[in-house]
């Protein structure tokens, strides 16, 4: 919590400001990861073999409004990311956004439900004991693994759905295993790279707003 200066008068935000507060940013922060989606999908480079890009910067900005404006505004930025990027692009939708939506909520719901066993301390906002990098680092391993769990599910039901007339053509070629295909490269591909890409969803969002204390300047949570 910032210090009270002599002169100043310390402000409480009503539930009222702060609920209109946290759904702006989830609108805003909503609405920009789809224009960054729409911009830069077609030029972000794919893992050889994989049906999967490398980085996608949509979970950055969805992770960055959690981190800013809290649970409720992480969550609902997450889910209007994810439809608007359904309607965007229809032709793909809604798996891909889906699928995306899925792995982010991962890493936000841990940290989620590990704040509850925290004992609340006087003058202690939640987003500080976040910020603390040895509780990141554990939030963002648990939440990275239960990303792992969920997308391999995810991803074996489309292998044998959706996508079955295309799962012989996967193979794990970035791993200079291109003989190893079909669900095996799945089963064996996307934990790795849904590990990959979890650094990255955390580490960015984390330097954007804690390295930069975006948080001591709003204090929303």
């Amino acid at each position: 919590m910032s210090e009270i200066k002599p002169g100043e008068k310390e402000v409480v935000r009503s539930t009222s400001s702060q609920i209109l507060i946290e759904l702006s940013g989830a609108a805003i922060f909503g609405a920009l990861s789809t224009i960054l989606s729409v911009f830069t999908a077609p030029y972000l480079p794919r893992v050889p073999g994989m049906p999967i890009a490398i980085l996608d910067p949509v979970s950055f900005i969805w992770i960055t409004c959690f981190l800013i404006f809290g649970v409720r505004s992480g969550l609902l930025c997450s889910f209007i990311g994810m439809v608007t990027l359904m309607l965007a692009d229809l032709a793909n939708a809604p798996w891909g956004p889906l699928m995306k939506f899925a792995a982010t909520i991962s890493l936000i719901i841990v940290p989620i439900l590990l704040l509850k066993l925290y004992k609340k301390e006087e003058g202690i906002r939640k987003s500080q004991v976040i910020k603390v990098p040895k509780k990141y680092i554990i939030h963002g391993t648990l939440g990275t693994g239960l990303r792992i769990l969920v997308t391999l599910v995810l991803n074996i039901i489309l292998a044998l759905t959706v996508y079955a007339p295309f799962i012989a053509f996967v193979n794990l070629e970035f791993l200079g295993h291109p003989e190893i295909t079909g669900l095996t490269a799945v089963m064996i591909g996307f934990p790795l790279i849904n590990a990959w890409q979890s650094v990255f969803d955390l580490a960015i969002p984390y330097l954007i707003v804690y390295g930069t204390k975006i948080d001591e300047r709003f204090e929303i949570w």
